[in-house]
């Protein structure tokens, strides 16, 4: 039992700062695409999809279509805030909270694949929005 509680303790210690790098990066390729649309940068948005999305959509001018009639709060952000990252049966989900351009508050997770160009999108679910009460 000893042993057991040994190696589970040296796996995580080792474990944590891979995913503190992984998260760092994840943070930096969500935010990078959440800029891009703000500039208005399809191409560049497009850089941070999945081979899965692109395979979906065909090309950023249906991807940047599709984002700004599904996610008009991702087209138009305002202010992010990363939440928690997690490990789902084996895939990385980033929460976030972001600002629309109109003051409203939405929550967002994102399925992050790692790819040999990097951490890339692999899917993006609106989540319930906080409870905001006065």
């Amino acid at each position: 039992m000893r042993r057991l509680f040994a190696f589970l303790l040296g796996f995580c210690m080792l474990a944590s700062p891979v995913l503190a790098q992984d998260a760092d990066a994840i943070e930096n390729v969500i935010g990078s695409q959440l800029q891009a649309f703000n500039d208005r940068d399809v191409e560049g948005a497009w850089q941070y999809a999945s081979p899965n999305i692109k395979r979906i959509f065909g090309n950023p001018g249906n991807f940047g279509v599709m984002v700004q009639q599904g996610y008009p709060m991702v087209w138009d952000n305002a202010d992010v805030r990363f939440l928690e990252l997690r490990d789902v049966s084996g895939n990385l989900w980033q929460k976030i909270m972001l600002r629309d351009a109109r003051g409203g508050l939405h929550v967002l997770d994102y399925q992050m694949i790692e790819t040999p160009e990097g951490w890339q999108i692999n899917g993006v679910q609106l989540l319930p929005g906080p409870d905001v009460g006065a």
